[in-house]
């Protein structure tokens, strides 16, 4: 099983940030076809630390059941607007996008 992993930087508007970021989960479910009342993901804000804010804002993860499944989601037209949307929204630099191997 792999994990698609989005890391968001500190926005420069956090309200903004959290409105927008709705809007774009609306998007990854109608462009990628996940019904909109399943959420196979998950989303994790940060909390500052005794030495400040987090680089990161929030962490979005995703299960990709194989390579191949990745490949062909990352493929997609859908994912190609859901990721340009990220991009759009993402005001504190561009998301970091991962993935990794989840055990």
């Amino acid at each position: 099983m792999l994990k698609l992993i989005a890391l968001y930087p500190q926005p420069t508007d956090i309200q903004q940030f959290e409105k927008d970021y709705a809007a774009h989960l609306r998007l990854l479910h109608e462009q990628t076809g996940i019904p909109a009342d399943a959420k196979p993901y998950t989303v994790t804000k940060f909390l500052p630390s005794p030495t400040g804010l987090a680089p990161f804002y929030q962490m979005f993860s995703m299960p990709i059941a194989s390579p191949e499944a990745l490949q062909a989601l990352l493929a997609s037209d859908g994912m190609k607007i859901v990721g340009a949307d990220a991009h759009r929204i993402s005001t504190g630099g561009a998301p970091m996008i991962m993935v990794g191997n989840a055990e």
